[in-house]
């Protein structure tokens, strides 16, 4: 008898505190069925559905492409909602636009390739990363943005790029040391990527 308790205690212990995360791109018929164009006044650029153990939610990404010839985008917008009972209850957004600088910025734009969706640290629930950035009137890149969201809490990396000292920035919110270390272990390799591939110095001056 104590072997077989011992034995359900094993399998509750490897099946009970685990959870499949799981997450995946929609399509634009997966979008129209679930009613996601109505969430935003803007366009859908990126949709997301994933499942942790906190239930199914939905992300989407939306530019306004105010510009469809240049496709470029004053406003940009993310908003994550769980599906509750066929509806859609929001858990958090983000909204953000290009601000008045010289030179001026021109656009604005989710940097998919850099954004992920998954379970970092092993808890059984997903961290969405999202990653944005903004370019000025000479082609450059001005402003970029990395916001982890852990447990519907955002966390933000704030950066701006320049070639003189007193112009440029990399800050990270004061709550930033409350993330797992694996997230902050993530999201830093992630900034070295990001230099790497983007010849960025996301550094402060």
């Amino acid at each position: 008898m104590k072997r077989f308790i011992s034995f359900l205690f094993l399998l509750h212990s490897i099946f009970g505190f685990s959870q499949k995360t799981e997450s995946s791109i929609l399509d634009k018929e997966q979008i129209k069925q679930r009613e996601l164009k109505n969430l935003s006044d803007f366009p859908i650029y990126r949709a997301y559905e994933y499942q942790d153990k906190g239930g199914v939610f939905e992300l989407v990404l939306c530019e306004n492409q105010t510009n469809k010839k240049d496709t470029l985008n004053t406003k940009i917008q993310a908003i994550c909602g769980m599906n509750d009972h066929g509806g859609f209850l929001e858990k958090w957004r983000i909204n953000d636009l290009l601000e008045d600088y010289e030179p001026k910025e021109t656009n604005i734009w989710f940097w998919t390739k850099y954004c992920s969706i998954k379970d970092i640290d092993g808890d059984g629930y997903i961290e969405p990363v999202i990653v944005y950035g903004t370019r000025n009137e000479n082609d450059e890149i001005r402003r970029v943005k990395i916001i982890t969201v852990y447990k519907n809490k955002k966390y933000v990396i704030r950066a701006v790029e320049c070639v003189l000292d007193y112009c440029r920035s990399f800050k990270k919110d004061q709550n930033w040391n409350l993330l797992p270390q694996k997230v902050k272990t993530y999201v830093d390799n992630l900034v070295l990527k990001l230099r790497k591939e983007q010849y960025l110095i996301l550094e402060d001056g």
